[in-house]
């Protein structure tokens, strides 16, 4: 009997989301459960395409009941399980006078490097959900640069960071993953 298999998701803070890209993950994502033995989904956060992955495959865990998806958390992150999330939404909707749907995850992964990690820690929690990986799909441009930084709060100075998308995606080429590209099929199917 063949293994089951892991499927990491990492993207661009901010992503240009269309219905176009909507299908398109979710028909990726469907196809790796249904072909390619895929029931594990590792999330990260912070990031837009992170939250449209999460949702689809919620939506899938409807049909596909074996499905679980793991949070891999770093500095100053957590998750809600799903056994309890139905108790924190109606405390965060009581006190935001409205209603707040929460993220729900079946575990929590805290790297070991969680609560000793600096500023950028996401990095490290890219790293540990690629190295547990089968497949790895990413919305990633190449051109896509993050917001200027000061150097410091003080500094008058500003900075461009490297983005954390690019620096994963070629970790995970580095170790020879398989990679899915939303971004880049996306931008294929355009022209």
């Amino acid at each position: 009997m063949e293994r089951y298999k892991v499927c990491s998701f990492i993207g661009h803070r901010e992503i240009e989301l269309t219905e176009e890209l909507k299908q398109k993950t979710k028909e990726i994502i469907e196809t790796l459960i249904t072909e390619h033995n895929v029931l594990t989904f590792l999330f990260g956060s912070r990031s837009s395409f992170n939250y449209l992955c999460h949702s689809i495959v919620t939506e899938l865990k409807e049909k596909y009941s074996d499905i679980k998806r793991i949070s891999y958390t770093c500095k100053n992150e957590t998750c809600i399980l799903e056994f309890e999330r139905k108790k924190w939404e109606e405390i965060y909707s009581r006190i935001k006078k409205q209603n707040i749907e929460l993220l729900g995850f079946e575990k929590e992964y805290q790297h070991k490097t969680k609560f000793t990690a600096g500023k950028a820690s996401y990095i490290e929690r890219n790293q540990a959900m690629i190295n547990d990986s089968d497949y790895c799909v990413f919305y990633y441009k190449d051109h896509y640069l993050p917001e200027m930084r000061k150097y410091s709060q003080r500094s008058i100075g500003y900075y461009q960071p490297k983005s954390g998308t690019a620096l994963a995606y070629a970790y995970a080429k580095q170790k020879r993953k398989i990679l899915i590209n939303v971004a880049q099929h996306i931008y294929k199917v355009i022209n």
